[in-house]
């Protein structure tokens, strides 16, 4: 199965005249530390121009207040120290009230006491969440905590920490893998590269958008943070994570033919409304 533009007119449903705030989805994103502080504001930047109402971002002091500061779009709680911690579960239990979705690891780093937290958070979390970069090695290491309502997004190295196989070059091989892998795990695997492959154990889908220039770092942020915006938007997880990957291709082919090399993260993120444009329901 190849994931076409058609799939935007599955995700995205058509607005009545009276939709108002909150019709479309309130995302909690945690992670961030004192070293990477832009990974969660390219999670909720992306997830709002994809079309959910509300994104709060969770987050150590430094990267909440540097995600606030980047755009006044984005609700960021900062939470006390340089990373997350035990210490801060009450205050993430809270946060997830009301909320439709979670992303979750970008940029919080492997502190043993940080992997233990979010292995904590996970085991109770009941809405569906997208599982990205250091929160896939803190599974890793506890994969009990995965649930179906999960996708989980590695890339080619993440993969081999998630599984401890190697993922090559060759589609097919790769595309087995994640079916395995997903059907393991009872979630959603989008295994990440030139070709994404997407399966939940029992469909299994090819995403061919993309391009060669989106290798800087923030790229699988964006990603992650458009497959939470769908989730919140009341899709189902291989659905949603099918569509993200296309939609994050596809605008970094947009933003590619003019930035080239110099593409960057946010560049993606501003192009994603020229992504979806002409193949979503108008609003009545």
């Amino acid at each position: 199965m190849l994931v076409t533009k058609s799939i935007l007119k599955n995700v995205y449903k058509p607005r009545t005249p009276w939709a108002h705030k909150g019709n479309f989805g309130s995302l909690l994103v945690v992670g961030g530390s004192r070293m990477y502080s832009g990974t969660v504001a390219f999670n909720a930047l992306a997830a709002l121009r994809a079309g959910c109402d509300l994104v709060t971002i969770a987050a150590p002091e430094r990267a909440a207040d540097t995600a606030a500061a980047f755009s006044p779009d984005i609700i960021a709680y900062p939470l006390k120290g340089d990373f997350l911690a035990a210490r801060h579960l009450k205050e993430l239990e809270k946060l997830k009230e009301g909320k439709d979705a979670l992303v979750v690891g970008g940029g919080m780093g492997r502190e043993k006491e940080t992997m233990d937290a979010i292995n904590t958070f996970l085991s109770g979390i009941e809405i569906p969440s997208v599982i990205d970069a250091d929160a896939i090695h803190a599974v890793a290491g506890n994969r009990k905590v995965i649930q179906s309502n999960f996708v989980i997004t590695p890339h080619t190295v993440e993969f081999h920490v998630l599984t401890g196989e190697k993922a090559g070059n060759d589609v097919k091989e790769r595309a087995l893998q994640a079916k395995k892998y997903a059907a393991e795990f009872r979630c959603t695997v989008v295994l990440k590269g030139h070709v994404d492959v997407i399966s939940d154990g029992t469909r299994t889908a090819l995403n061919r958008t993309g391009s060669p220039y989106m290798t800087k770092g923030g790229t699988g942020d964006t990603l992650a943070g458009i497959c939470g915006s769908l989730l919140a938007q009341d899709n189902d997880p291989f659905t949603a994570a099918c569509a993200a990957a296309y939609i994050n291709g596809k605008a970094g082919e947009i933003a590619a033919k003019e930035k080239r090399q110099g593409l960057l993260a946010s560049d993606i993120i501003e192009k994603i409304p020229e992504a979806v444009r002409d193949h979503v329901h108008n609003a009545s």
